[in-house]
């Protein structure tokens, strides 16, 4: 680049984007490529601008939009779109609902590639259609093309981002509990589930009450895995207790139990498993009574189709605390980030 007084510019081509700040505005005043004109000039002088840039062909060196739209290039996301660059960088938004998926040790080795910066939301974050995803851009206005060349190798071998779109579940759900079967207490667990259900692209093929009966529960089970189900949400009978027989029935029907218990509140006592492909949620009984619980945070996952590990849900740990806001934001907040 080479830099002149902004006096003797007219008729120069800026070689980047001159953002002002006024009024509560924020952009971009002359973009990239803008010839400079007489009238120009006071408008330079108002935001600042005594010199501005000229772009000079060094060989090696790439300019800040190039090198966005390399980054953009190199790290691809179905379901979701880069825009131009501008003020030298590109911002990637969501085309769909989905979960987003950040490969936060590959993001680590690009960033701590010289010049270069991308920033994303949270790794297994859910979000509507038109959400914000991700950012990149180099930091000076140029920069050696071989920081592009190092990430755009490192992006070859593994994806960075992805946008995993919910997929169809058709659900059944077992209540469990003497108290509710025999109807002593009113059941308070199937409306939740139907409001929640809503949210995602979902059939419900059967809700069944269940006394607490070890036969009937599995019973229960089976006939909505007979009618299509690839999910079975269970909720009551989910604590330790002798009497409590939620897992029992789970590991009876031949499924591997993941983990009965998260280091997560609420929804300590949450039971993931899987039945083949079938996923398995056992909900404690905070999903009735709190707006936002472990049942929540893994609802984006499992109507992705991809499987939660044990791992999965150890990461849990450093966000697993619900800060209990009086009006919940979720997902907008600390809880759950995994």
């Amino acid at each position: 680049m080479k830099k002149i007084n902004v006096r003797d510019s007219v008729g120069a081509e800026l070689c980047h984007d001159i953002t002002a700040m006024r009024d509560g505005f924020k952009g971009a005043a002359f973009k990239r490529g803008h010839i400079i004109t007489e009238a120009d000039i006071p408008a330079l002088l108002d935001i600042g601008k005594q010199t501005i840039f000229v772009w000079e062909e060094h060989a090696g060196e790439i300019h800040e939009d190039d090198a966005a739209r390399r980054m953009a290039a190199m790290a691809p996301v179905k379901n979701a779109h880069y825009t131009e660059p501008s003020e030298g960088k590109v911002l990637l938004f969501a085309d769909e609902r989905g979960l987003f998926r950040v490969n936060r040790p590959l993001l680590q080795k690009i960033n701590s590639i010289g010049d270069i910066t991308i920033s994303t939301i949270p790794d297994h974050y859910p979000v509507e259609a038109g959400a914000r995803l991700a950012s990149m851009r180099i930091v000076p206005l140029v920069t050696k093309e071989e920081q592009i060349i190092e990430a755009e190798t490192l992006c070859k071998k593994e994806p960075l981002l992805d946008l995993r779109p919910y997929r169809n579940k058709k659900v059944g759900v077992i209540i469990t509990g003497s108290e509710v079967y025999h109807g002593r207490i009113q059941d308070k667990f199937e409306p939740v589930v139907r409001k929640k259900m809503a949210h995602y692209p979902s059939e419900i093929v059967g809700i069944t009450i269940c006394d607490d009966d070890l036969d009937m529960i599995v019973a229960a089970a089976k006939i909505h895995l007979a009618n299509g189900a690839d999910l079975l949400i269970f909720t009551g009978g989910m604590s330790v207790d002798p009497d409590d027989l939620t897992p029992s029935a789970i590991r009876a029907l031949g499924a591997e139990i993941i983990s009965h218990g998260v280091p997560a509140q609420p929804g300590n006592m949450t039971l993931v498993a899987y039945l083949e492909d079938v996923a398995i949620l056992g909900v404690p009984g905070a999903a009735i009574s709190l707006p936002t619980t472990m049942f929540d945070v893994l609802l984006p996952q499992v109507f992705t189709g991809d499987k939660l590990t044990k791992q999965d849900l150890i990461h849990l740990g450093d966000s697993g605390l619900c800060q209990m806001c009086k009006a919940c934001h979720w997902p907008n907040c600390t809880f759950g980030r995994y």
